[in-house]
């Protein structure tokens, strides 16, 4: 059964979209910017600022599923600009440790922002 995640410590989603999802074992983080959640205006001018934020997000939907970033298998993440790699993996790294998650990170036009990011974590049986 799908259940909704919903915390107000990540940015409330202003479309059609959930925060998060549960589903069994499973666990869905929408697309994180670095939206504050309280304003939802972006936090940080750098890639290292917006990355922290945007992961700080993540970390607040996974923990209201009473997950952690452990728990996180995939990672996709969105750069606006691909030359702000080496500075995402390093805040990246902050977050996440051996073995680490896979991952996939693209360039994308984002609005306003630097970084988006999407997680699925499972939780263990």
């Amino acid at each position: 059964m799908k259940q909704k995640i919903v915390t107000n410590h990540a940015p409330t989603p202003t479309s059609p979209y959930s925060q998060g999802i549960r589903y069994g074992n499973f666990i869905f983080v929408s697309g994180q910017g670095p939206g504050d959640p309280d304003t939802g205006a972006i936090v940080g001018e750098t890639i290292e600022e917006q990355t922290r934020a945007a992961l700080n997000n993540v970390k607040a939907i996974l923990e209201a599923a009473g997950a952690s970033m452990e728990h996180v298998v995939k990672v996709t993440a969105h750069l606006s600009d691909l030359a702000d790699f080496q500075g995402y993996n390093k805040v990246y790294k902050e977050f996440f440790s051996e073995p680490y998650p896979v991952r996939t990170t693209v360039g994308s036009q984002l609005l306003g922002m630097k970084v988006e990011i999407d997680v699925i974590a499972v939780l263990p049986e």
